[in-house]
């Protein structure tokens, strides 16, 4: 079964400007069987877990985080959960204002605290061409970190994958995705 998807989202709970039912509903309206909301650790409103499992959709809903790390400086690592599977994303990694051997460094210092499973080579859902280019070591994977109806639908995952949450954990960290875009 062909899923699409997006793995970087934010709602009210943090800086986005939907609650998490509005962001449901836009991405259901365009099609999509999958996405994460990811609120940012340092932003976030109490009871959001609860807000989203009250969220109705025929799409899977993934409860994340996106983290803020410190090493050199800050990045990005959203943390993404199936039901037993845990998926870890190195986020946006075009919007550091870094060269490729930086982003090296951080995401070899990143590696000793989180189990990264992929590199997100989309900047606000456009490609970073220079960063997907290359070889990580990971799977590169595009989204579009949506905060707002504008940012939603710009870039996403399709996989043929079963209809689960460790499912497509599992695609993910085996890179059997194809990145889609506009």
């Amino acid at each position: 079964m062909i899923l699409r998807g997006c793995l970087h989202s934010h709602s009210s709970f943090s800086d986005g400007k939907l609650t998490p039912q509005e962001m449901a509903d836009a991405y259901e309206s365009l099609g999509y069987d999958f996405i994460a909301v990811t609120d940012h650790d340092y932003l976030l409103k109490a009871d959001y877990r609860s807000a989203l499992n009250n969220v109705k959709t025929r799409m899977i809903l993934f409860y994340g985080l996106e983290l803020t790390v410190f090493v050199k400086g800050y990045v990005h690592v959203n943390r993404i959960e199936g039901n037993n599977e845990v998926l870890h994303i190195f986020n946006h990694i075009g919007e550091y204002g870094l060269s490729v051997n930086q982003v090296r460094a951080r995401l070899d210092d990143l590696i000793k605290l989180y189990p990264i499973d992929a590199v997100e080579i989309t900047s606000k859902g456009f490609r970073e061409s220079v960063f997907d280019d290359i070889d990580w070591g990971y799977p590169r994977i595009a989204s579009d970190d949506s905060h707002d109806n504008i940012n939603i639908g710009r870039a996403w995952i399709e996989m043929d994958s079963d209809r689960d949450k460790d499912s497509i954990i599992r695609a993910v960290k085996n890179g059997n995705f194809w990145n889609c875009y506009i």
